[in-house]
């Protein structure tokens, strides 16, 4: 037996019950719609990114948070991280394809709030 990943089938395995608070799936719900994992997401659909990239394109994020909501998004498998052994370190984030997948339908989600919208002044 081979260890790694076992994949489930979607049509036979077990829902989760999202509403229940016990939920993982919940919690992954929770940090990819907080106020800053849902616009990490969106940024790192453009490309890896260095944290103070990240920073800079996500305007109004503090570096407490920034981090906060990476650490979360490392966690629940949507953000890979690599850290380069140089002074300072150099660390990099990107999108895993679980995150991939989730950021794909915010974008869109973006897409129509923004084409709804009158131009900007």
């Amino acid at each position: 037996m081979t260890a790694g990943a076992q994949l489930t089938d979607p049509v036979t395995a077990p829902r989760y019950d999202v509403f229940h608070t016990d939920c993982p799936a919940r919690d992954v719900v929770d940090h990819v719609t907080s106020r800053w994992g849902i616009w990490v997401l969106i940024s790192l659909r453009q490309g890896d990114l260095r944290f103070y990239e990240l920073r800079d394109q996500i305007q109004g994020v503090s570096e407490k948070m920034l981090s906060q909501s990476l650490r979360a998004l490392v966690e629940d498998g949507l953000v890979w991280r690599k850290v380069e052994p140089t002074t300072p370190p150099r660390v990099t984030y990107g999108l895993t394809d679980f995150g991939r997948e989730l950021g794909e339908p915010l974008e869109e989600l973006f897409g129509r709030i923004t084409r709804r919208l009158s131009p900007p002044r």
